[in-house]
């Protein structure tokens, strides 16, 4: 086996099955991987600074925290926890995954060319070469799949790949949604 790491980029092989590795590791060990909840979480924080009153330690709440927030009171004050306690294995796991991200991109010999970084030529081909424009795209997509997510109650991490490493049905039929509604609209975007 090459050496991955400084040799060449990883091909989609190689990146599916570490991933699907990571993902057992963490279902066998510790729990089921999901991320989209750590935005509400951060949000949570952010609000809680401006909000002296939106946590408070509450020894009827199952969790032992609640908030006047109905949202952040689900499961018995669980968010709420997490908002007064944020270090916990959720959110080292979003910290690692862009550490982890970076320092996989920085161990790497071969690197993509920068244009190929801000502006794919897959991109740059149909919509030109305005990495801002790319940029503007690329954040409108993201926050319209967090807000999905969120509105689904979990993620694409959550309901796709650990719901379906767990045989879930809700996990394929998410699957499903996502490939039945992402591929039409690759090839309208792309038409090839």
């Amino acid at each position: 086996m090459k050496n991955l790491l400084h040799e060449e980029l990883w091909d989609w092989k190689t990146s599916g099955i570490a991933l699907g590795i990571v993902f057992l590791i963490a279902i066998v060990f510790v729990k089921p991987i999901g991320v989209s909840t750590q935005f509400v979480i951060f949000d949570g924080i952010v609000w809680s600074v401006f909000d002296n009153d939106l946590i408070t330690k509450d020894a009827t709440a199952a969790k032992g925290y609640s908030s006047t927030n109905e949202y952040l009171n689900k499961g018995g004050g669980k968010y709420a926890k997490s908002i007064a306690k944020p270090i916990n294995y959720s959110f080292i796991f979003v910290i690692s995954m862009v550490v982890g991200g970076l320092l996989a991109f920085k161990l790497q010999k071969v690197k993509p060319h920068k244009e190929e970084l801000t502006c794919p030529t897959v991109w740059s081909n149909k919509f030109g070469k305005s990495s801002a424009k790319r940029y503007f795209v690329v954040f409108l997509g993201g926050a319209l799949a967090l807000f999905g997510a969120r509105l689904a109650g979990g993620c694409t991490s959550g309901h796709m790949m650990s719901g379906m490493m767990q045989t879930s049905l809700s996990g394929y039929l998410f699957a499903f949604g996502a490939f039945a509604l992402a591929i039409p609209v690759a090839i309208l975007i792309y038409k090839k």
